[in-house]
């Protein structure tokens, strides 16, 4: 017996180190296996603006008031480019020149026609002038007795003839003018002017090469694309049910690629009255989107990709959280204060890509998630708040 008490006290620490070794190991599988808290960024539940709009469905671009294609009315070949890629014109400056010998040939010999019926008119009227004379001092003396009958008959008919012969001059002058006038505008066909201040935006053609306009129904390259650039509007397609709500007036965001980080104030300025239907592509209809302060556009380029957020209905001072919190567009996941996020179902008001009216579920100062796309990020889940997103 006492053997036996022996031998049970010595097995006994034996099974205490024993268990303490598996109660040890299964401590290590435990917290091997034990679920890793997820990382979260976290957002703020606030009251502020919230903003419902519209914005284009594919990229717009930035399209000056006045650009113009240009091209001679008549064809002919180019002699004369005095102006160069990206120059800056003004209103009336020379663009292209056609060869036009023939044209200042026919202003030279037309003008000189009118100069020669011109000195014809004034003698045809001078003589006039003194044949009405002698038929007035004829009439004088055919009225004191010393005058034929027949004499004044001679005298009154080539006063008239002469006066006839003034009138047909003075014509001839006329259609020598107009003749003249003909010569010119043929002149002007072979010069191509700016309409209108602006850039140069492309030439088609070199000096030697032959232009000719576009033909009805086949177009071509215009010989200067010309651009206005003091007045800029942003153009962009917005999808065929959202711009029923659109309205000329309704103020808009204007961004632009090309400057990052910036928002531009605008209003919508023109609606198409059409809405396009483009093979594999959604239908859209044109909006037009000009800058509040002309200022802003005076930098930007004609050409630049650019979007418009058109905003339909304003609230202010509302319980709002960050879109991009919402999952399923109605539903958040709210950080709790033992760190263990909790799914909670909301019913919002209006929104847009920053901000959704929360009209119920949420009260200002509440912890909420914003990286829900971010893997094991579920309700449920234990969560670790990363630094950065901590306010």
């Amino acid at each position: 017996m006492a053997i036996e008490i022996r031998a049970s006290r010595r097995l006994l620490p034996r099974l205490a180190i024993a268990a303490a070794i598996l109660l040890a190991a299964a401590l290590l599988v435990w917290w091997r296996m034990r679920p890793q808290p997820v990382h979260v960024a976290l957002g703020e539940v606030d009251r502020g603006r919230v903003e419902r709009s519209v914005a284009n469905t594919r990229a717009g671009s930035v399209t000056a008031c006045r650009r113009a294609k240009l091209a001679p009315p008549s064809g002919g070949q180019i002699v004369s480019l005095p102006v160069h890629e990206g120059d800056r014109v003004r209103a009336g400056q020379v663009l292209l020149e056609l060869w036009n010998d023939d044209a200042a040939a026919q202003v030279r010999a037309s003008v000189q026609q009118a100069d020669s019926a011109r000195s014809r008119a004034q003698e045809a009227c001078v003589s006039a002038d003194v044949a009405q004379r002698e038929a007035d001092r004829s009439r004088r003396l055919h009225a004191e007795g010393l005058l034929a009958d027949d004499q004044l008959d001679r005298a009154v008919s080539t006063a008239k003839s002469m006066r006839a012969a003034c009138s047909a001059a003075s014509a001839d002058v006329e259609r020598s003018q107009s003749t003249a006038q003909a010569a010119r505008a043929t002149m002007t066909r072979t010069v191509l002017r700016a309409p209108f201040a602006g850039v140069v935006a492309k030439i088609t053609g070199e000096t030697g090469e032959f232009t000719t306009p576009s033909p009805p129904g086949i177009p071509t390259p215009p010989a200067v694309d010309l651009i206005d650039d003091s007045c800029m509007y942003v153009t962009a397609p917005i999808d065929e049910v959202d711009v029923s709500r659109v309205r000329v007036g309704q103020p808009a965001y204007i961004t632009i690629d090309a400057v990052a980080g910036r928002r531009f104030p605008g209003r919508v300025r023109r609606i198409a009255p059409y809405v396009l239907d483009l093979e594999k592509q959604a239908r859209t209809a044109a909006v037009e989107v000009e800058f509040t302060n002309p200022a802003d556009a005076r930098p930007l380029l004609a050409g630049y990709s650019a979007d418009v957020e058109i905003i339909l209905d304003v609230r202010d001072g509302v319980v709002r959280i960050p879109t991009q919190a919402l999952v399923d567009g109605d539903r958040v996941l709210v950080y709790g204060s033992d760190g263990v996020l909790e799914e909670r179902r909301l019913e919002t008001g209006i929104a847009n890509w920053s901000f959704t009216e929360v009209r119920s579920g949420l009260r200002p100062g509440e912890k909420i998630v914003l990286s829900v796309e971010r893997e094991g990020v579920v309700a449920g889940a234990r969560a670790v708040v990363d630094p950065a997103s901590r306010r």
